[in-house]
């Protein structure tokens, strides 16, 4: 986040020093001492252990065209009951 900050003279100094000792950039030492300051409230927040896990997707199914995909499963599953029905109906007694 980047923010203005006002710092007094002595401290300023005191933070730039660090930041040569260090040998960080001043951004570094201003929130190294900020966290060491305001003690494990201010830890580092770590990023969540991602796993990944094969979902048995076959290959050529794009996920991100997946409601397209169901879609097309239901046309095919709706053409083949109208097929089906076409064929129990009765022949058409007109000659």
């Amino acid at each position: 986040m980047r923010t203005t900050l006002t710092l007094d003279d002595d401290l300023a100094g005191l933070l730039k020093q660090r930041a040569r000792e260090l040998g960080v950039p001043f951004k570094e030492a201003v929130n190294r001492t900020l966290r060491a300051g305001l003690g494990e409230a201010a830890s580092p927040r770590t990023a969540p252990k991602v796993i990944p896990h094969s979902f048995g997707v076959r290959p050529g199914i794009d996920l991100d065209k997946l409601g397209q995909f169901l879609d097309e499963l239901e046309a095919e599953d709706y053409a083949a009951r109208a097929h089906d029905l076409t064929r129990r109906q009765p022949p058409d007694s007109r000659s």
